[in-house]
């Protein structure tokens, strides 16, 4: 017999431990399924189906596999069957579309390789004509070193039609960039490679780390996925030209975006556009007369550059009349624009934020001698939020689609509505509700007891809310125009508008409205799988959430420290979400517990 130490030495004598992607052989054999099974993309008469083989010898070649899709888990029923080959050039992923299926079907298949079965899967198709009722459970944001995919365990366990995966399926930090040290240590759910990925090679084994976890191969085996990527597919923050994890050291951006779309395509059961790099990765599905569901990239596909306070906004300035050089005196706005350009000078205004209200300091001298970038403690610049709404963040060309896959998605609306569905359901990364920044109150505050940089943020947050900024730029809220039109486009083709969220970690149901306050859907975020979220700010949860409904009248539900994931019932006359959280994610023995149901009605387009 040859033991699993011999046998791992004999795989990795010519492909490469590397290859292995986290798995463990246990012993020899004429092919190795290395990373479970999964299926997705499902459409009323086909299916993608997936999973990984490695030849047992370890000698680089080339893989025949079988794949079959059958009534029974017996396979005495087959009713698709066919041929799929693999090499080293696909990192020895298998991936087919199975076609001639029935609608509203489950099936199960597997993977055949020199006689070696896969494990077994189940699958199935989406139904035509009228529907009864569909459950979508949605995720998003399983970081693998921030604790044990619990929440994927319960979805595997729950009724579901789909799951939808809502992005941030991986993320690509180095070790210790954004892991709990208890996860690292005690469970030792490291990251691998420990560098941050940017090659080929670092995607394909990050991917194959996660894809070892149990709990995730369980949900794959057990539910169709329909997936979207978000920013750590790629790089925190990406856009369609860089991201904010990406420096001038770290080589060619596009270069590093074509690796993780190629990655992406290998080792996710999605189906693949005529390149074979999942550009573009927006596109819809039928779910019978029921719903549309419409799959958008806000990402990377058309988004410009998102805006940062830190970076983008503009300093409030104090204009000083310098007529008389020997005494510059200040003066307001209005009296600047009565004088020449070169009797005006103005200068970045600092606060003194030490006190109860921020004190400016208006003292010619002293200005001219700081140093904006070097002020002396106690002192800020206060940001103009007027300017920077302005000039910046309502700049009608701003896109976070692109003007193509905005057209696109108009286009897919007005199918839908020619189509006569219920429900149009926008699955996509982030929020697009109206999300302030929580009107926190300063007598809830312990600000002294808080570090000194979280407690200068927390001061700026404070002012900056008065300017009635949005909580998160990089969400819908940094594109405002852009929403606008969305807007537009959902009042005038959509009967009922419903979208759905990752991205934040936490929990949100919320009641879109348009600029003139008329209600246009519903909105409903999933919580992360096991990425922390608000709650990890120095501020109890419960006064966030007190803080944020105060500022947001969009919101009509949120949960700001819990993991989990959400339930989406459709029926043809009300959608139901419901959130699963588990209790922790530093066990493997857990707990749930359910939210109350939010409701919205059939021509309600908001929550009751």
């Amino acid at each position: 017999m040859i033991n699993r130490r011999q046998a791992m030495q004999s795989m990795g004598a010519s492909l490469g431990l590397l290859a292995l992607r986290g798995y463990e052989a246990q012993a020899a054999a004429a092919a190795h399924f290395t990373h479970g099974v999964a299926s997705g993309d499902p459409l009323a008469d086909r299916v993608i189906l997936w999973s990984r083989v490695l030849p047992g010898d370890g000698q680089p070649t080339s893989l025949t596999a079988t794949w079959q899709v059958a009534q029974d888990a017996a396979f005495a029923q087959v009713v698709s069957a066919g041929e799929v080959v693999t090499s080293l050039a696909q990192d020895y992923t298998l991936k087919v579309d199975a076609t001639g299926l029935a609608p509203d079907s489950r099936y199960f298949y597997r993977f055949t390789v020199a006689g070696i079965d896969s494990p077994i899967g189940r699958t199935r198709t989406l139904p035509t004509g009228s529907v009864d009722q569909f459950r979508i459970g949605l995720a998003s944001c399983s970081n693998y070193p921030q604790g044990y995919f619990n929440a994927y365990r319960d979805m595997a366990e729950a009724d579901l039609d789909l799951v939808l995966h809502l992005g941030d399926y991986i993320y690509e930090y180095a070790a210790g960039g954004y892991d709990n040290p208890e996860v690292v240590q005690r469970l030792g759910r490291r990251v691998v490679p420990a560098n941050e990925i940017l090659s080929l090679e670092d995607y394909r084994m990050r991917y194959g780390l996660y894809r070892t976890d149990s709990d995730l191969q369980a949900v794959h085996a057990r539910h169709p996925f329909i997936c979207v990527w978000d920013d750590h597919e790629i790089s925190n923050d990406a856009w369609s030209n860089g991201a904010e994890n990406h420096g001038p050291d770290e080589g060619d951006f596009k270069q590093r975006m074509r690796v993780a779309r190629q990655v992406y395509h290998e080792w996710m059961p999605i189906r693949t556009a005529a390149g074979g790099d999942q550009d573009p990765i927006y596109r819809q599905f039928q779910i019978g007369n029921l719903a549309d569901l419409i799959m958008l990239d806000t990402r990377i596909h058309g988004r410009d550059r998102g805006l940062d306070y830190q970076q983008d906004m503009l300093p409030k300035m104090q204009a000083f009349d310098i007529r008389d050089a020997a005494n510059p005196r200040p003066i307001d706005a209005a009296s600047a624009r009565d004088l020449n350009a070169d009797e005006v000078e103005r200068l970045p205004l600092p606060f003194d934020l030490s006190g109860e209200t921020p004190k400016p300091v208006i003292d010619y001298a002293m200005l001219k001698q700081l140093d904006p970038a070097a002020l002396p403690n106690g002192l800020h610049l206060l940001p103009d939020g007027a300017a920077f709404k302005k000039m910046r963040l309502n700049d009608p060309a701003r896109s976070i689609l692109g003007i193509d896959q905005e057209q696109w998605l108009t286009e897919a609306l007005q199918a839908s509505q020619r189509r006569g569905s219920t429900w149009q359901i926008l699955g996509q990364q982030v929020l697009m509700g109206k999300i302030n920044i929580p009107a926190l109150d300063p007598a809830e505050l312990d600000l002294e007891s808080l570090p000194a940089s979280t407690a200068s943020l927390t001061r700026m947050m404070l002012l900056l809310r008065a300017e009635g900024l949005p909580s998160n730029l990089d969400a819908w809220d940094g594109y405002p125009a852009c929403r606008d039109r969305v807007m537009q486009a959902l009042q005038t083709y959509a009967a009922n508008p419903v979208v759905v969220a990752g991205d934040t970690h936490n929990a949100w149901a919320n009641n879109l409205q348009d600029a003139a306050l008329r209600p246009v859907g519903v909105e409903i975020g999933a919580p992360g799988i096991t990425s922390p979220g608000i709650e990890t700010y120095p501020v109890p949860a419960e006064i966030m959430q007190k803080a944020y409904k105060r500022a947001s009248p969009e919101i009509a539900d949120l949960d700001l420290k819990h993991r989990g994931w959400a339930e989406v019932t459709l029926t043809p006359t009300e959608i139901t979400n419901q959130w699963h959280f588990v209790d922790t994610v530093l066990d493997k023995n857990y707990t749930v517990t359910h939210s109350a149901k939010h409701v919205c009605k059939a021509g309600a387009k908001q929550f009751t």
